[in-house]
């Protein structure tokens, strides 16, 4: 059986989503971030060096890495769903989705996050890290166009682009761009993401 090991708020929500969207037999093993440090426990690790959330075991395989782990359920569990056919060139661009979610799009935010920790000692950044952000919201939202997902039917990409969405939101990097959040909301109602709310935990970047 698909074991989904689940960090509390964290990126693994979107696994936990995922295995909702496409209504397989999964487990979620749950893990608490430390009270204190707000880091995950030590007990990941016997599960994959890193340490880390998102990891998915499947038998003998285990995969970390939230691309990674939608690319290989989707292609191993899904029955076709949620990806185009893997002929055709518009599977070349989901895949680059898939991967530019965290690839490219996560690190301005993620920098963000750390610059703010510095105070005043991480001022001089502050301007070429919103650049960036901007650059990397302004690209999704003329992807994203007048459509509804980012390939016209939903997709494990539009999955993965969910978490950038939130942890810009939760920075107020989306008011500039009123399609971005009029999609994060469209994604946040559907019912797979509200029944992975109800079986991952309470999480603080729904909205």
């Amino acid at each position: 059986m698909l074991k989904v090991h689940h960090l509390n708020n964290s990126r693994s929500q979107r696994i936990v989503w995922l295995m909702e969207e496409l209504g397989v037999d999964y487990e979620i093993v749950p893990y608490q971030r430390d009270a204190t440090t707000n880091l995950a426990p030590p007990e990941l690790k016997a599960v994959h060096p890193l340490g880390k959330s998102p990891v998915i075991t499947d038998g003998a395989i285990t995969i970390a890495e939230s691309g990674a782990i939608v690319e290989y359920v989707v292609a191993r569990h899904g029955g076709g769903r949620l990806q185009p056919d893997p002929a055709s060139d518009a599977h070349v661009v989901y895949l680059e989705w898939l991967h530019y979610a965290e690839g490219s799009a996560m690190l301005p935010l993620m920098m963000n996050l750390y610059v703010m920790r510095l105070g005043e000692a991480g001022a001089p950044l502050h301007a070429r890290i919103n650049s960036e952000i901007d650059n990397n919201l302004s690209h999704m939202a003329g992807a994203l166009g007048d459509q509804e997902y980012l390939l016209g039917d939903f997709t494990g990409a539009d999955l993965q682009i969910s978490f950038v969405m939130e942890v810009a939101r939760a920075f107020g990097k989306l008011a500039p761009y009123p399609t971005l959040t009029a999609y994060i909301a469209r994604l946040q109602a559907r019912p797979a993401f509200r029944r992975s709310i109800e079986k991952g935990g309470a999480y603080n970047l729904a909205g």
